[in-house]
């Protein structure tokens, strides 16, 4: 791999290919990649200790666990204050509904991604958030669809 921030069309075919199936083996993936079985492991396990891949998980459909509904909750703070944004970030992240917790700049302090049975359970945890003093509004938005991204690469 070239330097700390540089990636090499290997590395890059290598960071696409795990995004599409992380799960292949590393045979497949060298195979695919054109590199030998050995080469490639050496840079996947690199990939992570450098922190770029962080790490492989399932991609799990809410609806099929009980989850049908998505919804995007825009959290306001009254108090923009460290601890406190601190506070709701840990707190929503731990949320077992939660999917993503991205904390913004602007008038909308968080945006909370979430997974829920149905309205009523939307419900219970907007009122939920909004009993802690520290909140000062919050927007529910449905998610309709959802479609991915393309593989996170690095930009020209």
């Amino acid at each position: 791999m070239a330097g700390s921030g540089e990636f090499d069309s290997v590395t890059i075919a290598l960071l696409r290919e795990l995004q599409k199936d992380a799960r292949q083996t590393n045979k497949a993936l060298a195979e695919t990649v054109g590199v030998a079985p050995s080469t490639c492991l050496e840079r996947v396990r690199e990939l992570q200790a450098r922190g770029v891949i962080r790490g492989f998980r399932a991609d799990v459909d809410p609806a099929a666990v009980g989850r049908p509904m998505e919804a995007v909750l825009s959290i306001q703070q009254r108090a923009a204050h460290r601890e406190a944004i601190e506070a709701l970030l840990e707190e929503t992240a731990r949320l077992p509904e939660t999917v993503r917790v991205m904390a913004l700049t602007g008038t909308t302090d968080f945006i909370v991604h979430v997974a829920v049975r149905d309205m009523a359970h939307l419900r219970d945890i907007v009122w939920r958030l909004t009993e802690r003093r520290e909140v000062a509004r919050i927007q529910s938005s449905l998610v309709f669809a959802r479609v991915e991204g393309p593989a996170m690469l690095p930009l020209d």
